[in-house]
């Protein structure tokens, strides 16, 4: 099967790494995307200003790749989601060429001729990527490996809290949105809510806050789920990544202002519409009335429908790959972030076949964009046969005194925050934009 290319399932920062490592180790390719363009999951938050730095934001096979055109990296500043993508995501997927397949989705990836059930002569056949094109006509690509870097933003989480959508909120899907708003003027003078305790939920809190002193009469309430706000607010100081650190001493500011209602403990059960408004109604019975508009940023959660064909070792709580699920849950990690995972952790019971980028993490929340490229670096080492080069960690994070996890759930949180346990490639070990 060595005739045969490795394909890549996603041209986002990721799978474009994982691309620009096998072309350097002169190992054939196809990069599937079904966007019209690189990096387009990207290009829907390019309004977002990213809090990793640009020496956190390229990768070193990349660099290498486009350095020989004249592309020099940026080695400072905080770039929005649309700089990343122009800069540098654009211009790697552009010196791919060919190799990379724009408005193709994947319907699925198997092995040939045997499904899930089959044993025998399973491992000695390719896989198969079904693809079907914005024609809607279907294909084949047979590879000899696989590489799943294809994200989880098209799966985002509902708003109801027990993981379905609440009552209604289907019904109401006009007034709820799950991604981070980019205008908002069209809400001024209206009543506001987001529901969410992550990075996304602090973008749109923000930028509503900003509507909210520019218009009279804007109202702003946070939903969290959890019981207390205490880990909403980063790191402070102890965070090595600055933007993030302001981040969340902005989104205290607005709060201690009075600018925007904070309402913890507010787990979603359903969403009645009452006129030109919706009422929200908590588990417990608590209502938020006359809103006119619902940011619903609860998080994402990975399509592995795609997968159903393949033998996968996924997680049952975070849907994340098996082997780095201990080290990335946040029922019990609270603090710090989880170091580097290479080919071994991400290893699946089909040979060839890899779960990398946001999508290894499953619902877990915490994913750095350095973690991904160290990810796709040992599993390409691996693909190539270079064992020592795949076990090695290459991986430095920066520092965090952001504190998350739920295993607090219902009460404040201890505020326990610490740096990350830096640990060595080969363990089993799991820590994106």
């Amino acid at each position: 099967m060595s005739e045969l290319p490795v394909v890549v399932i996603g041209a986002g920062p990721q799978g474009l790494a994982a691309a620009a490592h096998l072309v350097a180790r002169e190992l054939d390719v196809v990069v599937v995307e079904r966007g019209d363009g690189a990096a387009a999951a990207v290009s829907e938050w390019g309004h977002v200003r990213l809090f990793s730095a640009w020496p956190e934001l390229t990768d070193t096979a990349g660099r290498r790749l486009l350095e020989p055109s004249g592309w020099s990296a940026p080695t400072s500043g905080f770039p929005t989601g649309a700089e990343w993508v122009s800069e540098y995501l654009a211009p790697l997927a552009d010196a791919l060429g060919e190799r990379v397949r724009y408005a193709t989705t994947v319907a699925g990836v198997s092995r040939r001729g045997r499904d899930k059930v089959v044993e025998g002569g399973r491992k000695s056949q390719p896989f198969v990527v079904h693809t079907v094109d914005a024609n809607g006509v279907d294909a084949r690509i047979l590879a000899s490996a696989v590489i799943d870097a294809s994200g989880t933003w098209s799966l985002p989480n509902p708003a109801g809290a027990d993981g379905f959508p609440a009552l209604g909120e289907a019904l109401t899907a006009e007034r709820i949105s799950y991604r981070i708003p980019g205008d908002v003027s069209a809400l001024a003078g209206r009543h506001v809510v987001v529901v969410g305790a992550g990075h996304s939920a602090t973008h749109a809190v923000l930028r509503l806050s900003e509507l909210a002193r520019r218009a009279p009469g804007t109202r702003v309430t946070w939903l969290l789920r959890r019981g207390s706000a205490a880990n909403i607010f980063g790191g402070g100081s102890g965070d090595d990544l600055p933007e993030r650190a302001a981040l969340g001493s902005r989104a205290r500011k607005v709060i201690e202002s009075g600018v925007v209602d904070l309402v913890t403990g507010f787990r979603v059960a359903a969403f009645r519409q009452d006129a030109e408004a919706l009422t929200i109604v908590a588990e417990d019975g608590r209502e938020v009335a006359d809103v006119a508009h619902v940011y619903a940023l609860t998080g994402f959660r990975p399509d592995t429908g795609i997968l159903r064909e393949l033998r996968t070792d996924l997680d049952p709580v975070l849907d994340a790959v098996a082997g780095i699920a201990a080290d990335i849950d946040p029922n019990i990690h609270s603090c710090g972030s989880v170091a580097a995972t290479g080919a071994r952790q991400l290893a699946q019971p089909e040979p060839g076949f890899f779960i990398v980028g946001v999508k290894s993490y499953g619902r877990a929340p915490t994913f750095l964009a350095l973690t991904g490229y160290e990810q796709v670096r040992s599993v390409v080492a691996h693909l190539a046969g270079d064992h020592e080069a795949a076990a090695r960690n290459e991986l430095a994070l920066p520092e965090t005194g952001v504190c998350g996890g739920s295993g607090d759930f219902d009460e404040a949180a201890s505020g326990c925050c610490a740096a990350p346990a830096l640990l060595q490639i080969g363990r089993p070990v799991g820590a994106s934009v």
